[in-house]
């Protein structure tokens, strides 16, 4: 009985963690995709890929993933404060990326808003934002490289 615990606590999460890996694959590719930098650089004549230089396609795709990571953080966080926090604990380098992930999200929270249609920010506010996502988004890219290379994980068993 504990065996089959172990197992499916072991490929819910592995379902979990490439579900994070593919959903951030997608939310990069398609948040670049909002600049017009795939068409500009003639990625997007490669085979495959005209769709990333189709600005309403990325932008759907991007708010697809958006509500994809948002569900899939929701339901990380709620097991581990449910169900994990008294066997694991965040490191320093999951503290990190656990505040460059809200940051990106409380960004792209302002930006979502900014495009529904009685709502209304001043345009130094909105450069500000867009300034700030993508930074952030850049930052945790880094620390996310920087994790895979140096093998850091996001929680420790206590």
């Amino acid at each position: 009985m504990i065996q089959d615990i172990k197992a499916l606590n072991k490929n819910q999460g592995n379902t979990l963690k490439y579900s994070y890996l593919i959903t951030l694959l997608f939310l990069t590719l398609t948040g670049f995709g909002q600049m017009p930098i795939f068409k500009r650089y003639y990625i997007a004549d490669i085979p495959g890929l005209g769709w990333l230089a189709k600005f309403y396609i990325t932008h759907f795709i991007h708010y697809l993933g958006a509500i994809l990571i948002l569900a899939l953080l929701a339901y990380i966080i709620l097991r581990y404060v449910l169900m994990d926090k008294n066997n694991l604990r965040l490191t320093m380098t999951g503290y990190i990326r656990g505040g460059l992930l809200g940051g990106i999200l409380v960004t792209g929270v302002f930006l979502v808003l900014r495009n529904l249609k009685n709502i209304w920010f001043p345009p130094g506010f909105i450069i500000f934002l867009d300034i700030t996502h993508l930074g952030l988004v850049m930052s945790f890219l880094v620390m996310a490289l920087y994790c895979l290379i140096f093998r850091k994980q996001w929680t420790k068993v206590r």
